[in-house]
C-alpha cells in the first residue's frame, strides 16, 4: 500500500486497497477494449484482457481525459512477446488509436483548391500545406485497412489478399473515414504532414514510384479531406 493511506480508523487495510486497485485496473482494461474493439476481436476477449491488464499495471492515465488513454498501447503490443505471431496486430491497433484521435480532433475547414490554382507555377514547389487536425497515416506491410474494414460487419469475410496498405484516417465532417490509398500517395502525404513543401514531398513520392501522378495525388488527398489549408507564411 502507498504510505499514509488509511481507513477512517487510522489503520492500513491492504485488502480494501486491493479492491480499489483491482477496480482501477478493470476500468482501464474496459477503456482499452472500447478504444480497440477490432484488436480485441482479433485475439479474443480473454487474451486481450490479460494483455490490457499488463499494460495498465505500468501505464496509468497521464490525463483525466480517459479518451486519451492507450495512445502508446500499439507500441506495447508490438513488443508483447505472446502476440509476436500476429505481426499485424500493432498496426491495426495504431489505426484504431488514430480513429479515436480523429473522432475527438478539432473541427477545421478544408483547403480551398482555388487558392492553390491562384499560386504562380514557380512558387508552387515551395508551398507547404497544413494537415487537417484529424488526419493521420498508417503505413503497414500488412493489409490493416482491409482487416479493420472486414471487422466493421457482424460477419467477418475472409481476406482475399494479403498486401501492404497505406491508410488515411480523417474526419473532414461529422464522421471518421478510413481510406486505403496508394503507397506513393501515402509517402507524398506523410512528407506534407511533416511540413515538407510540395516539391520536396513530390520528389519523395517519385523516388518510390516513378509513375507517381502529382496532380492526381494532390486532388485525391484534398477530396478525402486531408488538408486544412496553406501555411500562412507561404501564401504568395
Amino acid at each position: 500500500m502507498p504510505a499514509g493511506i488509511t481507513t477512517a480508523r487510522g489503520q492500513a487495510d491492504a485488502a480494501r486497497f486491493a479492491v480499489y486497485r483491482n477496480n482501477v485496473h478493470v476500468g482501464l482494461t474496459k477503456a482499452l477494449a472500447q478504444r480497440f474493439p477490432v484488436t480485441e476481436q482479433l485475439v479474443g476477449a480473454a487474451f486481450f484482457t490479460a494483455m490490457a491488464r499488463l499494460y495498465a499495471q505500468d501505464n496509468k492515465p497521464a490525463s483525466p481525459r480517459i479518451i486519451d488513454y492507450g495512445d502508446d498501447f500499439p507500441a506495447f503490443i508490438a513488443a508483447f512477446e505472446p502476440a509476436a505471431e500476429l505481426a499485424y496486430l500493432a498496426d491495426v491497433a495504431s489505426l484504431e488509436a488514430a480513429w479515436t484521435r480523429a473522432y475527438h480532433a478539432a473541427d477545421a475547414g478544408l483547403l480551398d483548391l482555388s487558392v492553390l490554382a491562384a499560386v504562380a507555377p514557380d512558387a508552387l514547389p515551395n508551398l507547404r500545406l497544413a494537415a487537417h487536425p484529424s488526419a493521420a497515416l498508417i503505413r503497414s506491410p500488412h493489409p490493416v485497412g482491409s482487416i479493420w474494414g472486414a471487422h466493421q460487419s457482424a460477419t467477418v469475410p475472409p481476406m482475399e489478399a494479403w498486401d501492404a496498405e497505406t491508410v488515411l484516417v480523417v474526419r473532414p465532417d461529422m464522421h471518421v473515414n478510413v481510406h486505403i490509398i496508394p503507397a506513393q500517395d501515402g509517402i507524398f502525404a506523410q512528407a506534407l504532414f511533416g511540413g515538407a513543401p510540395l516539391g520536396e514531398a513530390a520528389e519523395a513520392a517519385f523516388a518510390h514510384e516513378p509513375a507517381f501522378d502529382f496532380g492526381a495525388a494532390l486532388v485525391g488527398l484534398h477530396a478525402l479531406g486531408a488538408f486544412a489549408g496553406i501555411h500562412q507564411g507561404d501564401v504568395p
